[in-house]
Parts: structure tokens; sequence; C-alpha cells
């Protein structure tokens, strides 16, 4: 039997060091124990996988969720890419002769590679500068003599410090390389660059302005053609919204140490600058002969050199944090988009909208296999309605169609008619079919893989999107895997934001969803099983050839026969693939083979009762602790449970179909597409997403949109502005809310444009919003229950959750129970 590894009796007390400093920090920050993140760790160095310590290690752990430990591991590779930049900063000031016990003890301190870059700023290797050539000159002492002495004459002190050799042939010259030192000195000074960048992260601005022509040219920009904010505190959409402009041409950016439109603050704030750099120079105004020399010293090295290295700095942290931001909410919006409600295993009818080209057609029957394609032209020019509708209802009489899946594209609400005619032609059917607007958002791009090649091999490239339009209704996620998470259309400024971060978020939200839902070893593809913990793109090509070859699994255990699939892949990835109908009943559950001894125990004990009412500390001991038996007595109270919501699907009226059929006041049904920080962008039919600002979200203050709104989710709006001619429009979940005189309510936005919220610089609208709204009535919006399927690969279907006695009884059969 398995050990699964415990929590520490005990935790040894001793000041951290090495990799115990990182644990503990880590631990501090997550508000969690310095033990379980090392537990943590030595699991994901050891090679497993997240899903798999956060399912099936919680003893490990104390329990560390999914969320912590992404966090955790994100911690841990920004701190020991720390450790390893310290190290070599160590070893270059060193190599240099320069590595002083003081500096040493400040390079070890540094805990921000900021902050480590600011003490080893004087060490690097760099171009000889103005201050490198004064010192060759031997002008160091002149500068010293004058910090030191300010009741010196400057003139007739660096009368001493001639050097025609070097150029120096006057005291303006030798004056003027001692200030290149001083200022150089300023600039590389670790505390002042620290104390400094703070200030002006929260009392500067960042400002922008339009270039010179090029006002017509960027009107998306238009919000910042003469903006200024605090760095501090800015929306992220704002920050790359920002970046993005200056880019392109349109913006230029600068950060001022107060707002320019105040020239009294700017010159006070200024000279406060000015002033620090001073004193970090050791010099001060006090009438002396050299005061005034070195005072313009401390104003030159501010607006030189010290300013335009913190606006580069704080340019770089603007962006870092605005990333982390659109990271998140990428990350976020692709987690709802894949965990979307399936339909299930229900024969469906994909049409892919088109007009000159027209209308794709697949049929996928419930195992998501293709059985018939076709094209129809419908739509002007051809206007061959009547034949489209003869041979769609064809089509859904042969195979039993049950839904109709319509790609939003162009022609879509056009396509929605011919959809709603052919369910009228069905009268005669059992069940007549739903007709359902899906996102089509990347079925392009996987109508082109090599994927869509190898999986519908001879069918024409145009087919392949209807049938991922027919399938992503079907099973959301087991379809949308197939896809790069970033072309399914739920993120902002994806192409400004770093790559390889982006990826591997988005890549670890993909494996989260996989395995928080389980797939069918026996029906999933291979980019479905490749996102299971332990799997991967080899093996998972392997699991398919094997069952090509060998038939369905019927065991798990048959798995360690998949060539290249060892102990160490099996332990992680066995719990999360499932095998319905196979020789043992518990592998088509989510409880690890590692723990069927103690789930057949439960299962004996319980009888013909449920396992719920037992008391999960009757079957803990030394191998299985308290939370591993707790969640094995949830999977066997109903086992393959999915945790995706059920299945339902909006509206749109009838007669409204683009943006001038649209009027304020009206309320309609739409889904949640995208949300942003500044609020949730809904589909309401008409070809143009509309936004609901997060100030029109709810009557409370509400800080993210996530809180109140999913992508997926099936709301109800309610038109504040409808502008065609920007294709813009403003809605509100509120439906009590009323537009203003004339139809203008809360300024809506496009979706994708740069300056997708509006408000510039001035007090947010969501606060503005919070505070008019505090106290009113709260809307009740439409949510989503939990649903029952068995799975969650290619073709899982909804089923009744099986009774812990159906489990039981089934191990009877199979001789396992007594």
């Amino acid at each position: 039997m398995t050990q699964l590894p415990q929590a520490p009796s005990s935790v040894p007390s001793a000041t951290p060091t090495g990799d115990d400093a990182i644990y503990a920090q880590i631990a501090t920050e997550l508000g969690v124990k310095a033990w379980q993140v090392k537990a943590a760790v030595e699991l994901l160095d050891g090679g497993s996988t997240v899903p798999f310590i956060a399912r099936y290690r919680k003893e490990a752990t104390g329990t560390l969720d999914d969320t912590q430990l992404r966090d955790l591991e994100e911690r841990l590779r920004y701190l020991r890419e720390l450790a390893d930049r310290r190290r070599a900063v160590l070893e270059a000031v060193e190599a240099q002769g320069q590595l002083t016990p003081e500096l040493k003890t400040a390079i070890l301190a540094a805990d921000t590679k900021s902050r480590l870059e600011d003490i080893y700023l004087p060490f690097k290797s760099k171009r000889r500068t103005k201050a490198q050539i004064a010192r060759e000159a031997g002008l160091e002492p002149l500068a010293e003599a004058l910090v030191r002495r300010p009741d010196l004459q400057p003139e007739q002190e660096a009368a001493k410090y001639l050097n025609t050799e070097h150029a120096i042939g006057d005291a303006t010259a030798a004056l003027a390389g001692a200030r290149a030192i001083l200022v150089e000195r300023a600039a590389q000074d670790p505390d002042l660059a620290a104390t400094l960048r703070e200030r002006l992260w929260t009392q500067g601005r960042m400002v922008s302005r339009v270039k010179k022509g090029k006002e017509a040219e960027g009107q998306k920009f238009a919000d910042y053609f003469d903006f200024a904010q605090a760095p501090a505190g800015m929306p992220s959409h704002r920050v790359l919204a920002l970046l993005r402009g200056e880019k392109d041409g349109i913006l230029e950016l600068d950060l001022a140490e107060a707002d320019p439109a105040d020239d009294d603050a700017l010159a006070a704030a200024r000279s406060r600058y000015e002033s620090a750099v001073a004193r970090c120079l050791g010099v001060a105004d006090r009438g002396r002969p050299a005061d005034a020399w070195l005072m313009q010293t401390a104003q030159v090295a501010w607006r030189s050199r010290v300013l335009a290295r913190l606006t580069a700095d704080l340019r770089g942290r603007m962006f870092a944090e605005a990333e982390d931001e659109a990271v998140r909410v990428f990350a976020a919006n692709l987690r709802d988009v894949l965990l979307a409600a399936p339909a299930g295993n229900r024969a469906t009818l994909g049409l892919d909208p088109g007009l000159r080209t027209g209308v794709k057609v697949a049929v996928v029957d419930g195992t998501g296999k293709v059985v018939a394609t076709d094209t129809v032209y419908p739509h002007a020019p051809a206007k061959k309605w009547d034949e489209a509708l003869a041979t769609l209802v064809k089509l859904a009489r042969q195979h039993a169609v049950e839904l109709v899946a319509i790609g939003n594209g162009t022609a879509s609400r056009e396509t929605d008619k011919l959809a709603a005619e052919l369910i009228k032609l069905l009268p005669d059917v059992d069940r007549k079919p739903q007709k359902l607007v899906v996102s089509e958002a990347g079925a392009s791009v996987y109508s082109a893989s090599a994927l869509a090649a190898a999986e519908l091999p001879g069918m024409d490239v145009s087919l392949r999107g209807a049938v991922s339009i027919a399938r992503r209704l079907q099973d959301p996620l087991a379809e949308l895997v197939k896809i790069d998470p970033k072309s399914i259309g739920v993120g902002q400024y994806q192409h400004d934001v770093t790559a390889s971060k982006l990826d591997r978020s988005l890549d670890a939200v993909v494996e989260d969803c996989v395995n928080a839902v389980g797939v069918d070893v026996n029906t999933a593809s291979p980019a479905l099983l490749s996102r299971v913990a332990g799997v991967g793109p080899l093996l998972s090509e392997n699991i398919v050839a094997y069952r090509n070859e060998h038939g369905p699994f019927a065991r798990r255990t048959d798995l360690k026969k998949v060539p290249r699939l060892g102990a160490k892949a099996f332990e992680q990835c066995a719990g999360f693939l499932r095998i319905t109908g196979g020789a043992e009943p518990l592998d088509a559950s989510s409880v690890h083979p590692e723990s069927y001894a103690v789930a057949r125990k439960i299962l004996v004990a319980a009888g013909s009762a449920s396992a719920s009412s037992l008391d999960a500390r009757d079957f803990v001991d030394d191998t299985f602790g308290l939370p591993t038996v707790t969640d094995i007595l949830a999977e066997l109270d109903k086992p393959g449970r999915d945790p995706r919501p059920a299945f339902a699907a909006a509206t749109f009226s009838e007669g409204i179909e683009k943006i001038s059929d649209l009027k304020p006041g009206m309320v309609l049904e739409g889904t949640v597409t995208n949300v942003a920080a500044f609020g949730a962008f809904v589909d309401i039919g008409v070809h143009q997403d509309g936004l609901v600002h997060v100030s029109a979200l709810a009557n409370r203050f509400v800080s993210d949109p996530r809180e109140v709104v999913k992508s997926g989710q099936v709301v109800r709006v309610k038109v504040l502005e409808a502008d065609p001619e920007r294709k813009r429009i403003s809605l509100t979940l509120r439906l009590d809310d009323e537009p203003a005189a004339g139809g203008k309510g809360t300024r809506g936005a496009g979706a994708g444009t740069p300056a997708a919220e509006r408000s510039g610089g001035r007090p947010q609208p969501a606060e503005r919003g919070a505070r008019q709204d505090a106290g009113r009535r709260r809307q009740d919006h439409q949510k989503t229950g939990g649903r029952n399927t068995s799975g969650g690969g290619r073709g899982s279907s909804p089923k009744p959750e099986p009774a812990n006695t159906a489990m039981a009884e089934a191990l009877r059969r199979a001789g396992l129970g007594k």
C-alpha cells in the first residue's frame, strides 16, 4: 500500500537560511506555514504536478489548494531567480576586489530584483562615461574637495586640476568633469533611488500628449491626448492603452513630479526632489562660495539623470503590474469559458455562417463523431433559402438532431433566422431541436491546424470550423483545449504582455480545468489527454495509439501497459482519468487507485446508506489522513460528478439584429463574452458586444467585475445607450436604471478599443456610481446550478447522479465488496 506523505508533527525552530529563507518568505506572503511551503516545493521539485498535489497530497501540504499552489510556484520561480542573480552579483563584485562586508550585507538583504540592481549599478561593466573620463583626468579629488569644503572658491580650486593631456585646459572644463562625477554618484545611489522611486510612484504623474499631426489617425486614443494620472493605482487596461498609443506613434509619454497643469505644485515638487538629491550628496545652500555650484549640480543630477532613471524604472513597474493584472483577468476569463456548461451527448448541427461563401454545415453525433457535412447558400448573393432549408431538414431528421449551434460571426443573425425556420419545419419530431449562438473564436485557427487535419483527414478546411462550433457546444472544455488559449478571444492587450508569462499562466488554467473535470480515457482526444496531469503530448499520443490497437481500457491499471507511461506518470494521471463501465467501478470516480482500499472499506461500512452519513474520522489511519478520507466520502456519495454548471443559453429577442434596432430602456437577454477590470462585455445578438461598466454591475461597489459575472454566464441587461456610428452599446445589469435624457446613459465602449474605459484621469465612474447607488435595491442576477456528468472527455453526457448504493452494488458484482 502506498504510504502517503503526512504533515510533520513538529516544526524545528531555527533562523531560516538559503531555501528555508525562501520557504519562510513565501509562507508569510501566502499566509500559510513554512512547512507547508517546503512540502509543496519538495513535491514540485520531485516532478509532481499542481493538480495532483492539490487533489491527492492534501495531508502533505496542509490542504493547499490549486490557487495557492500556483501562486507558490510563481513566487518560487521569482525568488530562485533572485537568489541566482544575487550569487552572480556577489561573484562579480568580489572579482573586482570591491566586496566589502557592508556591501555584502546589503546585497544579501536585497529582497527584490530592482533593489539588487540598484546596489549593483555602480559595479556594472559599462561604456566609458563622462564621469569615468573625469576620474581618469584626476578630477575626483576636486569634486570631493568642493563637497567637503564649500567655503572654497570653485574656479580657483578647479584651476589646480588643469590637465592638457586629458583636454582639461581651463577651470570650466575641470568643474564640468567634477560635476559629472557627482551627478553619476547621485544617479547610482541605491537608497536615494529607492526613496524617490516610491515618492514618484504615489505623487508623480504619468503624462501623455498626442503627437503633432496625429489627432485624426489616433482617435481611438483620444482620451489620452491630454492626460495625467499618478502611476500608483492606474488601472491595468489604461496603462496598456497608454503604452500601446506610444508604440503606435500616437502618444508621447513622460513622468512629471506633479500635475503639469499646476505650475506652482510642479515647481514645489521639483524643488523637493532636487533637495533630496542635494542631501544625498551632502550639500546645502548656506551662502558659501561653492554652495551655488553644488546646488546647481544637484539640480542637474535630478533633471538629467535621476529622474530619467526613475522614469524608466516606474514605466517598467507600471507595465509589470498592468501585465500581472491583464494576465490574471485573461486567465480568469479562460477558466470561466473552459468550465462553461456542456450540452452533453446530444446530436448537434453546427452552422458556420457566411454570405458569399455559404453556410458551412456539419452534423456530429452524441460522441462528437462527424456524420454529415454540407454547404448551403441561403443568403445573398445566391439566396437559395428554400433549398438550404430542405437540406437542413433532411439532415436534422436523418440524424435526430437535438441542438443547432450557430457561429456568431458574419451572417450569424441571418443564419439564426434560418435555424428558426428549420425548427418550425420539424413539428413531428419527438423533441424539437434547440438553437443557440456560440462563440466561434478560434474556430478558423483550429480548422487550419495540424491537429484538425489529423482528426478530420480529407475534410475541407472550411467545413472543419462547423465541426468545431458543434463540438464546443457539446463540451466546451474538450473542444477548446485544441485551440491556443490566446485565440479563444477572452483577453485584452494579449499582444502587449510577455508571451512566455501569458502562456505559462494560460497553460496552468487549462491544466487545472481539465483535471478538475476529469477525462474519459476511452473517448478523449490526444489534445485533451495531453492536458491531464503527468501525461503531456507524447504520452497522450501513446495512449490513443494503444487504445486504437488494443481497444478501450478496461482498468486504470492497464495504462501501465502504454509505452513510456511509467510509475510516476501513472501516479500523477490515474486519478484524473475515468473509465466508465469497466472492470473496476472505482475507475469511474476521482478516487485515486492508491486509495481504493479505504474506499472499499467505506462502501462496505455504508452498505445501503449514503457515504455522507459516515464519520470520516473512523477511516483515518497512518496512511490516509482526514482530508483524503473526506474527499473519498464526497466522491462516493456522488461519483463522477461534473463540477461544471447546468447547461443554459441566452435567447436573443426577435427583431433585434443590429445596433440601430436597440432603443434605450430595452431589456434583453445576452451572454457574457469577456470580463475586464472596468466591466463586462455582453453579446445581445447584434454583432457588437455591449459594455456593462463596473459601476452598472450591481447596487454596490464592485472592485472586481468577476464577483458579479463570469464569461459564458447568461444575464438580463437593460440598454442605456446605443451609438451605431461609434459601434458602442452601453448596458446595465441594474434593471431599475433609467437612461439619461436623449438616451445618454453611462458611456459604453466598443469591444477591443484601446481606450475601452473612458474616464481618463478623473475620478472613476465605478467609484462615483458606487457612491451614488449605495443602498439601492440589489438586482438578483441569473445564476447557474450544479450538474452531473460522467467523465468529462469528448462525448461525456448528463446522467442522473448514481447513489452510493449503486457504487457498492457494482463493487459487490465485481467481487470486491464483502
